[in-house]
């Protein structure tokens, strides 16, 4: 290949690479499945290993990936926490056994010591403590530089996990430790977990790792409190060098200082030992209470360690084992397009059953039209599959050598298969949407969003009501919910317990009720703001909804704006313009509307006072305010004629910092932007 073409080939492999690693580290959103991300990187190691003057320090290949996130304070690790290189054959294995001998210089015959165990997949974090208690902690970040998550580890364990952080070490650990090691979910934990999420009406993780590192990268510990996470040890560092001979004895210090060890622990007396572990292991290892996708191995001896030293990336003295993905090969039965809560048409595979990563799978997603269309699969495909991170039934390619000509290319539905309305794709969208208000198969998360307290703030009205009222048909849209008898609501609200005694559990859910129809009817009388809001109109948040009933003035108005008229809406381009235009178009959107009205629902403008220290400003707020809500605080703004942006820049025209804000009041400080504190924005509003 001509240096130019490795030269756009490198730039785009480290591009992907590097987004690749923002989406898993900082956004806990994989993009890529494990197996595609390695043959990225081994691919990037190659080109830069026959070209040598097209490395740079940026480079992938030279840091350890992630970044640490701009919303905690940085730490600076007292040693970098390096990432381990990965090897996936046995020839790499006696690679790396040949290398540690020959930079040790040990004779021919002389064994390694190692330590093996499974390879964690959770979130990397260092613990510190003095005089045996607990001082702080960390995320890897990018491994020099970690998350402050002190709050968030010290509750860490505290839900019936393993054993978690200890605030105090048992024992006499040295004056100052640092423990580093992995917070993870263990299986039995996440899927506990996911079903309380799905419960709440919340969306559930998509496996164990991502749901560790969001649950311990919450802004809020009392949100990671309430998640089972469990930390297991595997390094101690002591300041000044390490008082143990061997990396085993700091496994056994570490268990007996009260931290949870991997019970699968093992040393091993050359690379023959490693490889015999590793079959082991890969025969177990869906069977282990963790997920695991490999192998770590590492040389016991520490003196050893040290003369091996490290790379600009990668210790010397370890590597990581990572087992292939377990691929199958299959039939396409059929393909479909299933209908989510926000309208997605998602395109739906169907498989004869295989047995893949312990589990027996018949179903993949495609995501998107484009990822079909691009790995060129058609109904009755051979294809293989796997479980993408040994989690997610993956569609990896089809065998187009075992196709027959019956295969036929699948077709987005121009209706919703559900409700009968328009399906649309949007110029730049990758996604078809149905446009249905009314969709059954969107109805219970259209409820909720109606219900929220930002638009029509029926309080009470959550995801397990709404589901009960779907279920029974009493709602199909909207407008139904104020035609529900109260004997229903009083139904939906029957929990009795044991321990209750009769009388309470009769009273229990006529009063529920009560409040319920209280709701509703309050619910009634609201503004056109948060009306339009509650709709769920495409590409129309808080801000949009707002500004548009600023804008018209009128609900009729509104559903008879042209393009045009939306085109002159401020903050509304022609993408938005066009999304609206189709909603309002959409004859069931407007029986919607005309039923919410002949119910009662009363939507009137609010009188926007533009004058004062807010019209026409931009305002931004951080932190928390004691006298009064976000959402109420955002109101007074907005009725003042201002905006609420979600970030600092050089357009902001004020900052309100209140309690334990962050780095948007850094932000707004080097910029010169002025911030004022709550007493001062309270005083603000009454001018």
């Amino acid at each position: 290949m001509k240096k130019a073409d490795a030269a756009a080939r490198v730039r785009e492999l480290r591009e992907r690479i590097r987004a690749a690693d923002h989406a898993y580290y900082v956004l806990d959103q994989p993009v890529l499945a494990d197996a595609e991300y390695d043959r990225l990187m081994h691919e990037l190691q190659a080109f830069e290993a026959e070209h040598p003057e097209l490395v740079t320090a940026d480079s992938p290949t030279q840091r350890v990936s992630g970044a640490p996130s701009e919303r905690f304070e940085r730490v600076v690790h007292r040693e970098p926490m390096l990432s381990l290189g990965n090897v996936q054959s046995d020839d790499e294995l006696h690679e790396f056994d040949a290398r540690v001998r020959r930079l040790l210089g040990l004779p021919e015959g002389e064994a390694v010591g190692y330590v093996v165990e499974p390879k964690l997949d959770g979130l990397a974090v260092e613990l510190v403590y003095r005089d045996g208690a607990f001082a702080g902690g960390s995320t890897r970040g990018d491994g020099v530089n970690g998350e402050d998550v002190t709050a968030n580890l010290r509750v860490v364990g505290g839900l019936g996990a393993n054993r978690g952080v200890p605030h105090a070490l048992e024992g006499r650990p040295p004056p100052r430790v640092e423990v580093r090691g992995e917070v993870l979910l263990f299986k039995e934990h996440f899927e506990a977990m996911n079903r309380q999420l799905v419960r709440a009406g919340e969306e559930p993780f998509a496996n164990p790792r991502n749901a560790a590192a969001g649950t311990l990268r919450q802004l809020d510990w009392r949100v990671t409190a309430r998640r089972p996470l469990s930390f297991v040890a595997y390094e101690a560092l002591v300041p000044g060098g390490d008082p143990w001979r061997t990396h085993w004895d700091k496994l056994e210090d570490l268990a007996g200082w009260g931290f949870e060890t991997n019970a699968e622990n093992r040393r091993c007396r050359g690379i023959g030992e490693v490889l015999a572990y590793r079959d082991r292991m890969a025969e177990r290892r869906f069977e282990l209470p963790y997920d695991t996708d490999g192998i770590v191995v590492k040389v016991d001896d520490l003196d050893w360690r040290r003369r091996l030293g490290a790379a600009s990336k990668f210790p010397r003295w370890a590597v990581a084992f990572k087992y292939p993905p377990q691929e199958e090969a299959t039939r396409i039965r059929r393909i479909w397009a299933s209908v989510g809560r926000t309208g997605v048409l998602t395109p739906v595979v169907d498989f004869d059953p295989v047995r893949l990563s312990g589990a027996m799978v018949a179903r993949a997603t495609l995501h998107n039209e484009d990822e079909m269309r691009r790995k060129d699969i058609l109904e009755g495909d051979w294809v293989l599959v796997r479980r993408a991170g040994e989690v997610i039934p993956e569609v990896v390619k089809p065998l187009p050598e075992r196709r027959t000509g019956a295969e036929r290319p699948f077709r987005f539905p121009a209706e919703c298969p559900v409700c009968g309305a328009r399906v649309v794709r949007e110029e730049g969208e990758k996604v078809y949407r149905c446009t249905g208000a009314a969709c059954p198969a969107q109805l219970v998360g259209r409820l909720c969003h109606f219900a929220q307290r930002r638009a029509l703030d029926v309080e009470g009205l959550g995801e397990k009501l709404a589901a009960g009222l779907v279920e029974r048909g009493q709602v199909k849209d909207f407008a139904d919910l104020y035609a529900v008898p109260f004997e229903v609501w009083q139904q939906l609200f029957s929990r009795p317990r044991k321990e209750q005694d009769a009388t309470a559990a009769r009273e229990l859910p006529e009063k529920s009720a009560q409040n319920m129809v209280a709701a509703l009817e309050r619910s009634r009388s609201t503004t056109l703001r948060r009306f339009l809001f509650a709709l769920g109109i495409p590409q129309v948040g808080e801000a949009t909804a707002a500004t548009l009933a600023r804008h018209f003035g009128d609900l009729a108005r509104f559903m008879d704006a042209d393009e045009e008229a939306l085109l002159a809406v401020r903050d509304v381009g022609p993408e938005t313009a066009s999304e609206i235009r189709a909603w309002t178009q959409e004859p069931q959107n407007r029986r919607v509307v005309e039923r919410l009205l002949a119910a009662g629902v009363r939507p009137e403008a609010e009188v926007v006072e533009a004058r004062g220290p807010f019209a026409g400003k931009t305002v931004v707020l951080t932190g928390g305010l004691s006298a009064m809500s976000r959402d109420d605080a955002k109101a007074e703004i907005e009725r003042r004629g201002g905006k609420v942006s979600g970030s600092v820049s050089r357009k902001t025209d004020l900052v309100v910092a209140g309690e334990e804000a962050g780095s948007k009041l850094e932000k707004a400080r080097s910029l010169g932007v002025r911030v004022v504190g709550e007493e001062e924005f309270v005083r603000l509003l009454k001018e």
